[in-house]
């Protein structure tokens, strides 16, 4: 690293500003977590989850900071704004008008964003009241009831309680993403895995100070991470040049092009979306499972428990979805093919327009299946192997998967920042980070 990186950030003013503000958002998110829903037991509410520890709760647990432990006012987590991203992305495959929006710019985006808002609250109000519903039914294991006052009241206080906290939440990542540096949302959700890595890496020595793991677990363990977190940085910088070359042209009386460059695709262009999108997917239905008492319901929730074959299954298969689909929303081949052939540049031995298009959609589709079966490994294997080790925790390769992948993107941007303002960066020269987009 460069010594002077750090000590540029504090030279541009625009900067420092941009990084102080994310900090300051990620603190007042992390003060919202501890912020109790009226009516709960808290006390009843720890020894049952003490029990989720390692099952899906405790994969939603972990997605929102430890918010829905505590049952705090961002218990819902960003999830629903995601499962809300997710459907408006669909729908403007299917519906024209969706489609149309998504074409017409800067105004077709915000127009979007605001029916994203609205699916965000009506899941938060279907989420919240089917929670209340359910927790007025359960006991913690000495057989407290977990909440006070059941009721209507109770109820709609609960909806209202965790819609409110679902969509600041929302306005906090759009602020980041804004106002400050990297994406606000992602970033919510790297700061809620990483306030669990002190108590976790607590418990693992509590478990290793009473002999209930050895030492030799915990090494396993570790280097697991560290190989994990090695193969994912290499992964994600990893690209798939496609060489361009640009023939000369005259201009008045100057001659332009005659250069040669490339076009780079990354293995993995859809970054920590697919697990992300997957997760929540998965974690919608299952949750209301979780807290429903009907017995069909607590067999769908059995079965949706992380290291099931089904729950792993369903997992991968749209893990493998959402590689293809978002690759296909972000990059269009047709409309690099168009502009190379604009600028007068061509894949040597490939016809420019619909021959280059064609040539890089199989490039791409190969290359994404690489990146597919790549997050699928990450996000699988190492989450049923700490399973197998019974760590007290779940830290497993989608969590990885999203820490590395939001430093990577975050310190990139900072990064550009630096070098745009002729200031070195966090690296040396020729070796810059290369951010996912």
């Amino acid at each position: 690293m460069a010594t002077g990186g750090f000590q540029n950030i504090f030279k541009i003013p625009e900067l420092k500003r941009r990084i102080v503000f994310t900090l300051f958002m990620l603190a007042v998110y992390r003060v919202g977590v501890h912020v109790p829903t009226p009516g709960i037991d808290a006390v009843a509410l720890a020894s049952f989850f003490a029990r989720a520890k390692g099952t899906l709760l405790g994969l939603f647990d972990m997605f929102s900071g430890g918010a829905l432990e505590r049952l705090s006012v961002f218990a819902l987590g960003i999830m629903p704004y995601i499962s809300a991203s997710i459907i408006l992305q669909l729908l403007t495959v299917v519906i024209p008008h969706l489609e149309r929006l998504s074409k017409e710019g800067e105004q077709g985006r915000k127009k979007i964003t605001q029916y994203t808002r609205y699916g965000t609250v009506l899941l938060s109000i279907i989420q919240g009241f089917a929670i209340s519903v359910g927790l007025e039914s359960m006991t913690s294991p000495g057989g407290a009831p977990i909440v006070i006052s059941p009721g209507w009241g109770f109820r709609l206080m609960t909806v209202l309680t965790l819609t409110s906290g679902t969509a600041f939440i929302m306005w906090l990542g759009e602020q980041i993403t804004e106002r400050g540096i990297g994406n606000g949302i992602s970033l919510i959700i790297f700061a809620g895995i990483v306030a669990r890595i002190p108590t976790a890496t607590g418990n693992s020595f509590r478990l290793l100070s009473t002999g209930e793991m050895s030492a030799f677990v915990l090494l396993i363990i570790l280097i697991m991470m560290l190989v994990v977190i090695g193969v994912i940085i290499f992964a994600e910088q990893g690209q798939r040049r496609i060489p361009v070359q640009y023939a000369k042209r005259v201009v008045g009386r100057k001659m332009y092009g005659g250069q040669s460059t490339h076009l780079p695709l990354k293995i993995n262009t859809s970054g920590v979306i697919p697990p992300i999108f997957a997760s929540s997917i998965i974690m919608f239905p299952a949750t209301l499972a979780s807290f429903m008492s009907f017995e069909w319901m607590q067999k769908v929730a059995a079965a949706m428990t992380p290291g099931n074959f089904f729950y792993e299954t369903l997992y991968v298969g749209f893990i493998f979805f959402f590689c293809y689909f978002y690759t296909a929303v972000t990059f269009n081949p047709a409309d690099v093919a168009d502009n190379m052939k604009k600028y007068g540049g061509f894949i040597p031995g490939i016809r420019p327009g619909k021959r280059t298009a064609d040539y890089i959609d199989k490039v791409l589709t190969r290359i994404t299946l690489g990146g597919a079966c790549y997050v699928s490994a990450i996000c699988v294997l190492p989450s049923i192997l700490v399973q197998q080790f019974n760590v007290p925790f779940y830290f497993g390769g989608t969590a990885l998967l999203i820490v590395v992948g939001v430093a990577i993107d975050t310190i990139s941007q900072i990064e550009s920042h630096l070098l745009t303002r002729h200031y070195d960066g966090f690296l040396k020269k020729g070796a810059r980070i290369r951010g996912r987009r």
